[in-house]
């Protein structure tokens, strides 16, 4: 079956960090660029960041630029998003998305081919 599945959200107090984990199953990830995305209560879809298929590329929406870091390790099939000083307002469940050679960056976040289910965030004291 092929899907992506995130893991890593949880509940963590102002200040603190978390790393959300986009695994893929079905398909290996070495040719897809990955974004993350998420989405608060009562709020849109929201952009977070992205990483080229290459690695070579990444972006990141300013409210989480130098707190954020993407990464990727295709030998575990696998895309990070490590999260640093989180603030209240990073609450939201937390999607990856691939697309198959999609770029990253530029205002466009690659997520045409498979999305994950979420991970749910809670950023609370």
């Amino acid at each position: 079956q092929v899907q992506l599945v995130e893991s890593g959200g949880g509940l963590v107090y102002p200040g603190g960090s978390l790393r959300l984990s986009c695994a893929a199953s079905g398909f290996t990830l070495d040719s897809y660029s990955i974004g993350w995305f998420r989405q608060a209560p009562g709020k849109a879809l929201e952009e977070v960041s992205c990483i080229h298929e290459s690695g070579l590329s990444t972006d990141y929406a300013d409210s989480v630029k130098g707190r954020f870091t993407i990464s990727r390790d295709n030998d575990k099939n696998t895309v990070y998003l490590q999260m640093n000083s989180l603030k209240s307002e990073d609450t939201a469940v937390y999607y990856c998305a691939a697309e198959l050679g999609g770029p990253c960056g530029g205002n466009y976040y690659p997520s045409r081919d498979f999305w994950g289910q979420g991970t749910q965030v809670t950023v609370s004291s």
